[in-house]
């Protein structure tokens, strides 16, 4: 019969001729035969399985040989030895070699024929011995398919003992060179499916012997973590990690993470890897596992690997969530990443570019999946706006791409921000941040941020860009009596001519660091430029008074008066003039009160006060957690009858109480021209957003000045004492400037106390900010102390009205919801005159109009270390975009060319050039210089050593470093909407 099949097999007869044919054969095959004719038939089926050139012929050969090992036992076993089983591993069969596919497959067949055989223990014997030589060997998997199938079907072919063990590592090697070399999306179903057969062999034996896990995950762990190796480990490990116990994880975590055995090296190299995991289709637990790892890094306080790791691999985790079959494990991870990087925005800023088109994406993918990690991705990015706050010119596409969908409360962000965080004190992540970069194209310097001061960075930086103040304070020699105002020097000396992009300002914090404040809490920024220009001031009269001391014997009467009246740097900066008076309304006497102040604090008109034309009344809308009133310099004594503004006075019954928006009058014209505090550019934009359950209506900057310059009426239990009339009586209470100071500074009072509701809050309403503002002062009569007027002479003693011109110079904006937490940061400006202004570059065409001049100005966005150019149109909309995000502390220059000394305390008002710095400070700069640059050569080399390799994984699909010179990619998404097939090679390999 053997050559019956034979001539069968090689004649020309037609495929349905040659299959009756052998179909007799093998029915023929079932009768007995005698034991010659049995081996000839297995030889001659065994030459077809292996050489057959034709599937007929590979399947002709199976069905003889199950035929022969059903109904000719004997002769099969005698056939099927351990011989010939050992001599097909070791040699192979003809002209296949030993690692050929089809010598298992002929095995796996042949087993099942001999299983209740005498010779089947010696069989398993061999086996259990060959399979784990060949893992040995790193075969294809193909042939470990092959082997996995075959120790499922019989595990007593498992090795055992520690053979058991150097098994189950020798396949964890084999996996981790399994790469996929086909482009079709049926070849990489068919790779996917192979890999994860290889893997469940793995989960099989765990099954029986739990104790071969962690040796496992040793050497799992030993092929990731090595840094030297030329070929990057396969995502096919992560089919592995997969099976792992999820009760092993804190244990494995632990130890690992505390392993002195562990260089920081490889820990980066093994969770750089494990992160490349996400994109392996339909893995589970993937991101179970690379969140504990993260978080068991963090509870050691290895920040630099988490740093470093999240920084190369957020954009890559947040590229996968195009595709539906990795998007739930990458949308988790990408989360973990973000929510606990929270010591700077860097790591959300590298994916904030792509954010529009990824929710593009997805909102044109009509489905489960793509909906519902939108609204989790949107949650997401509320939550790193909002503890990133301060970068309107990077969230403004982001903020319109999601404004469709639903927002978070805030105790849902505080919520998700606090129970992520790595480290909740800053100063233990200072050694890893800010990361060595290149200074601000803007060529203007940032400061670090040294655990919640941005409430100091942002005046230190208002200040800095105070030109005429930075030009006086870098004048200065140095003096002995004024240690701060020396610091002050040299912190704007190195923001001046430092190469770094950012400078700590440490030295000065601790010198300038108000008693009450609590360290690493927030603080309110008005309150710290308070407490500094005071300090500031009394440093330096009492300066003066130490050298008129010393000048006493030797200098004559005139330079004793000279020195003695001279105004401090602060006075004529920062020091106006300011008029109470009060009329007694019964007999008509006017007593008058000159006081000097740095600031004006103006406090929000009640909604049914919010007209320019305001009525009479005596009470605010809300109570100031502090008194921030006009500081007197000259430590005059601030008596009833003196005016501080509405923060002073009583609450009345309404207070806390606020009408409905529609009530909410617009800007009045005429007054809208008396003090032009709204100009062409300037947009009062209002939002409907609810933030602390107030709705916002939007006020103009002069609603808010004329209020605080409205006459106010003192009756009931507020009656003023008149001493004319020698008891209490109703009087009216006015207010007015008397001299204008070079710089005005404007407090917003925004923080309040809402009597109605008991509770601490923040006025959200948006003010609009003009360019120029004509701020009324008053030329009187009146000297500095008390005095009374009949009103028989007040005709006489008629004053007059002038308006002094002062140009937006600084706007510092406030993020969040009360004094004691958020966010400051600020827009600001080189304000100069008329012979000063400058277009940022020559290409910009010059106009003759001072309005034309303020536009072309260029504006700066300072937020701690980052610095970024800016325009006035951002800083009109900032809170029209960001809610929470509100107008603070406003810097206004004065025109000094428009108006006389009388009216305004003019500094130094003509342009600046370099100032010549002293020898010393010039040599600290130059070598804190040199520093950087050995620094920065020091961390380049530290990173071509530690971090560069960790960075040759295979490209996945279209990397965002890839594309990154492709201005149409958009960060490279490409048409890969919604997972398309065509990029489906990409995202596993």
């Amino acid at each position: 019969m053997d050559k019956i099949l034979e001539a069968v097999m090689q004649s020309s007869y037609p495929m349905y001729v040659k299959q009756s044919l052998a179909r007799r054969v093998i029915e023929a095959s079932k009768q007995p035969i005698d034991i010659e004719q049995c081996w000839s038939m297995l030889e001659l089926s065994t030459k077809l399985f292996f050489l057959g050139e034709s599937c007929f012929a590979r399947e002709t050969s199976r069905e003889v040989l199950e035929v022969y090992g059903r109904y000719h036992p004997e002769e099969f076993e005698e056939f099927f030895n351990v011989r010939f089983i050992l001599s097909l591993l070791q040699e192979g069969y003809g002209s296949l070699g030993k690692r050929h596919a089809y010598i298992l497959d002929y095995i796996h067949l042949g087993l099942q024929f001999v299983l209740d055989k005498p010779s089947t223990e010696e069989i398993f014997r061999l086996l259990r011995v060959e399979v784990l030589r060949i893992v040995c060997e790193r075969p294809s998997l193909k042939i470990c398919v092959r082997v996995s199938k075959l120790l499922t079907l019989y595990p007593q072919c498992i090795p055992e003992g520690n053979h058991q063990l150097l098994f189950c590592q020798q396949l964890v090697r084999c996996i981790s060179q399994f790469h996929c070399h086909s482009e079709a999306e049926e070849g990489i179903v068919q790779f996917l499916d192979q890999v994860n057969r290889v893997s469940a062999l793995l989960q099989n034996i765990w099954r029986l012997q739990s104790s071969l896990v962690l040796p496992s995950l040793k050497e799992l762990f030993a092929i990731i973590s090595l840094t030297d190796e030329t070929e990057t480990p396969s995502n096919a490990l992560a089919s592995v990690v997969q099976y792992i116990p999820l009760q092993l994880m804190e244990g494995i975590v632990r130890n690992l993470a505390n392993a002195d055995s562990v260089t920081d090296a490889q820990m980066m190299t093994s969770i750089n890897r494990m992160i490349d995991w996400v994109s392996w289709p339909l893995g589970k637990n993937i991101d179970k596992w690379i969140i504990a790892l993260l978080k068991g890094l963090a509870a050691v306080k290895k920040f630099s690997i988490l740093t470093e790791v999240s920084l190369s691999k957020v954009q890559k985790v947040f590229s996968k969530l195009l595709y539906p079959v990795v998007r739930e494990a990458a949308l988790s991870v990408l989360r973990y990443m973000l929510l606990s990087f929270q010591h700077s925005p860097d790591a959300f800023h590298l994916i904030v570019p792509h954010i529009p088109q990824m929710v593009t994406c997805l909102s044109n993918e009509t489905t489960n999946s793509a909906g519902s990690c939108l609204e989790q991705f949107a949650e997401l990015i509320h939550c790193m706006v909002f503890r990133f706050s301060g970068y309107p010119d990077l969230y403004e596409p982001v903020m319109g791409a999601i404004k469709k969908l639903p927002v978070p409360n805030e105790d849902r962000i505080k919520q998700l921000l606090g129970q992520n965080a790595w480290t909740s004190q800053k100063n233990e992540l200072a050694p890893y941040y800010p990361r060595l970069v290149s200074k601000s194209d803007t060529g203007k310097i940032g400061l670090i941020n040294l655990g919640n001061t941005c409430y100091m960075n942002s005046i230190l930086q208002a200040l800095f860009m105070a030109s005429d103040f930075r030009h006086s304070v870098l004048c200065l020699r140095d003096s002995s009596s004024q240690p701060l105002m020396m610091k002050l020097q040299h912190l704007f000396a190195f923001l001046e001519h430092s190469q770094r992009p950012a400078i700590s300002p440490e030295s000065f914090l601790a010198s300038s660091w108000p008693p009450w404040f609590t360290p690493g809490v927030q603080q309110d920024c008005s309150e710290y430029l308070k407490y500094l220009l005071d300090r500031l001031h009394e440093e330096e009269k009492t300066g003066k008074r130490i050298s008129q001391t010393l000048a006493q014997s030797n200098c004559s009467l005139q330079v004793k008066k000279t020195i003695l009246g001279n105004r401090t740097l602060v006075e004529q900066m920062f020091g106006g003039r300011i008029v109470t008076k009060i009329r007694c309304l019964k007999c008509q006497s006017i007593s008058a009160r000159e006081e000097a102040f740095t600031d004006l604090s103006l406090a929000f008109p009640p909604r049914d006060d919010s007209t320019t034309k305001f009525p009479k009344t005596t009470v605010p809308s809300s109570v100031p957690v502090r008194d921030t009133g006009p500081k007197n310099l000259e430590g005059l004594e601030s008596t009833s009858s003196s005016h501080h503004g509405p923060w002073k006075q009583k609450a009345n019954k309404d207070e806390g109480k606020r009408i409905p928006e529609e009530t909410a009058n617009k800007e009045n014209p005429e007054d809208k021209d008396e003090n032009n505090c709204s100009l062409a550019g300037s947009q009062a934009a209002s939002s409907s957003s609810e933030a602390a359950g107030l709705k916002k209506y939007s006020l103009t900057l002069s609603d808010l000045i004329n209020h605080f310059l409205c006459p106010e009426m003192l009756t009931e239990d507020n009656k003023y004492r008149c001493e004319t009339c020698a008891s209490l009586q109703d009087a009216e209470k006015m207010v007015e400037l008397s001299k204008g100071p070079q710089y005005l500074i404007l407090t917003l009072l925004r923080f309040s106390f809402d009597l109605k509701a008991m509770r601490r809050r923040k006025i959200l309403d948006n003010v609009s900010i003009p360019l120029m503002l004509k701020l009324p002062v008053q030329i009187n009569p009146y000297r500095p102390e008390n005095i009374c007027i009949e009103s028989s002479s007040r005709s006489a003693s008629a004053h007059a009205r002038q308006s002094a011109n002062y140009d937006l110079c600084t706007v510092i904006v406030h993020s969040g919801l009360s004094s004691e937490s958020g966010h400051y940061y600020c827009y600001s400006r080189d304000c100069m005159d008329k012979d000063g202004h400058k277009a940022p570059n020559t290409g910009v065409k010059k106009f003759g109009s001072d309005k034309h001049l303020d536009m072309e100005i260029q504006w700066y966005l300072f937020n701690d270390t980052r610095v970024s150019f800016s325009s006035f149109e951002s800083v009109s909309n900032v809170t029209s975009f960001f809610p929470k995000d509100t107008a603070y502390v406003l810097f206004y220059r004065h025109r000094t060319q428009c108006q006389t000394d009388s009216v305004i305390d003019s500094g130094s008002s003509k342009s600046h050039g370099d100032v010549a710095l002293s020898k010393e400070l010039m040599e600290a700069i130059s070598k804190d210089n040199i520093k950087y640059l050995q620094e920065q050569e020091k961390e380049a080399r530290n990173r071509a050593a530690y971090i560069s390799p960790l960075l040759k994984s295979p490209l996945w699909w279209q990397d965002f470093d890839k594309d990154s010179d492709d201005d149409a990619s958009a960060g490279g998404l490409g048409s890969a909407a919604g997972g398309a097939s065509g990029s489906f090679h990409g995202l596993v390999f």
